[in-house]
């Protein structure tokens, strides 16, 4: 018997809650930004108000060249994301299924998901120098270890009676490797990119604070020196929403792909 803790909510009932969510945030924004300058609970300094926000749409759009930076930040986050899947998930399962290359990988994957992000922009800069190559690269060394980590995981976790069955039946290595571990471990790895994808739109902000021309993080930057400070805000929202688009569309293809993961039990 289902007790309340836990209990699966109604669709409805939680793109409600979601959606009211939402709201009180606006609500709130609203209201430590309403009246006049000397009025306001926070100055238009500190935070500027939503109609201030999206008074600023038309210049982020058209001044800022919003599309075209929408596009110079999904193609970096592309590659380097990219990357990092094709080198990752084959070390991944590597790791996963000779603990050897497990063992001998396990300290470059502490180092990679440990070090801090930041730290990356001075790293990249010497190895890479200014460029492209540097901000893909930045994602890549950004996102590989938590790749192959999450990978190998994926690959341990396959229930050990799998293995057994099929090695009663006569498999060979490579025939578990390819006919049972992958496929059983594939719906938490597909997982897994679709929730590291959402980290790297966080990183190709710091990513393009350099020497970037366009791309969403060097719109921020332009705003945060010169103005207007709301375009800062509306970036923020754009990759909001951008972001949630994309891991909606992903955990859709999730579910048509591994649709038993979501049956009702």
């Amino acid at each position: 018997m289902k007790t309340s803790l836990r209990k699966s909510l109604s669709e409805p009932l939680a793109i409600g809650l979601q959606v009211a969510s939402v709201a009180v945030g606006l609500l709130l924004w609203y209201l430590v930004t309403a009246g006049s300058p000397e009025e306001r609970i926070l100055s238009p300094l500190t935070l500027p108000s939503p109609g201030e926000v999206l008074a600023q749409v038309k210049s982020l759009w058209f001044d800022a060249a919003l599309t075209r930076s929408i596009g110079w930040s999904m193609s970096r986050i592309l590659l380097g994301f990219g990357l990092a899947a094709v080198v990752g998930i084959p070390l991944g399962i590597l790791a996963g299924c000779l603990r050897s290359v497990e063992a001998w990988l396990r300290p470059t994957t502490i180092f990679l998901r440990n070090i801090p992000i930041a730290a990356l922009i001075p790293l990249t800069l010497v190895w890479f120098g200014l460029g492209e190559s540097q901000k893909v690269f930045f994602i890549f060394i950004a996102c590989v270890g938590f790749v192959i980590f999450d990978t190998t995981a994926a690959i341990l976790e396959v229930d050990e009676r799998y293995v057994q069955t099929a090695q009663t039946l006569g498999a060979k290595p490579q025939h578990l490797v390819w006919k049972v571990l992958i496929p059983l471990a594939l719906p938490a790895i597909f997982n897994s990119l679709r929730l590291l994808f959402g980290l790297a739109f966080g990183y190709i902000v710091l990513a393009e604070l350099i020497d970037a021309k366009f791309g969403l993080g060097y719109i921020i930057q332009i705003a945060q020196r010169r103005g207007p400070r709301e375009h800062i805000y509306l970036v923020l929202f754009v990759i909001t929403i951008i972001a949630f688009a994309i891991d909606r569309f992903l955990f859709w293809l999730q579910k048509k792909l591994f649709p038993y993961m979501f049956a009702e039990e």
